[in-house]
């Protein structure tokens, strides 16, 4: 019941041999969408030049940084130490979910053990990861899209590529939309929009409005063609529900088939 009622500590853990540093603010601040990193920890062997842009960043964004040396060329030593401390952490009980931080399958079995200890994890790579790890995840975030920008800068751009954006939205997803909003729809075909990005994220963990040049869930579905969008004011009257529903296709009209005559007796 206490967990409910406060909010939810994470444990980021960052591979740093397989994602980028630039983005770091950004990852950090989608992680406060969720929930107080309780624990932050970047793994990486700090001999090596590779890792060596971390270095500036870490005391900035308050990240812990765990020395992992190389023992055997070809092996990631790196991987192991993250695996083993996040199990620690685990056992300690004092986090409700993971942040794993890297493009590398190698953590698919890590997610999937964390999510049945009850644990929310989230995953955060680039696109190149594998769909393996992403399907792992609850949820899987591209940080292509987490470069830092001016709020007022981002929305301008999204109203003026809104209209682009339809077009990068393949017929899988599309799909899924579809399908989701029937799973959810009542008698008369309205689906709450809150339920309908949960049980998106379910059957595809990387959806994401801003993958599509959208800010929000509710502005990609508004650009959709076949989907009916319904504002309600809530019962208390300070915010609008949104309700939507697949628009109902026009029946065609049914022909009349010309009735033919009998073929008349021989005389």
């Amino acid at each position: 019941m206490e967990k409910h009622n406060r909010e939810q500590r994470f444990a980021v853990l960052i591979d740093a041999d397989n994602v980028p540093y630039s983005n770091i603010a950004g990852m950090l601040e989608e992680i406060a969408k969720y929930g107080t990193p309780t624990f932050k920890r970047i793994y990486g062997d700090w001999t090596k030049p590779t890792v060596s842009g971390w270095k500036g960043v870490l005391l900035e964004h308050a990240i812990t940084p765990v020395q992992q040396y190389s023992y055997t060329s070809g092996k990631n030593a790196t991987d192991s130490a993250m695996i083993i401390d996040a199990m620690d952490i685990l056992y300690t009980g004092q986090v409700d979910g993971f942040c794993i931080v890297s493009s590398d399958s190698d953590f698919t079995r890590l997610a999937i053990r964390l999510r049945e200890a009850g644990m929310k994890v989230i995953g955060m790579g680039e696109k190149k990861t594998p769909m393996a790890f992403i399907s792992a995840c609850d949820k899987f975030i591209y940080i292509e899209i987490l470069k830092h920008s001016e709020e007022e800068k981002e929305d301008k751009k999204e109203e003026d590529n809104a209209s682009s954006s339809i077009t990068r939205i393949d017929k899988k997803t599309r799909d899924v939309i579809s399908s989701s909003i029937s799973d959810l729809a009542n008698e008369s075909g309205w689906a709450f929009l809150g339920e309908l990005g949960n049980l998106i994220l379910k059957k595809r963990p990387d959806f994401d409005a801003r993958n599509y040049g959208f800010k929000k869930l509710a502005h990609l579905i508004k650009s959709l063609d076949n989907v009916e969008v319904d504002e309600r004011q809530s019962e208390r009257g300070d915010n609008k529900l949104v309700y939507i529903r697949i628009k109902k296709q026009p029946q065609a009209k049914k022909v009349a088939k010309p009735r033919h005559k009998k073929n008349a007796p021989p005389m």
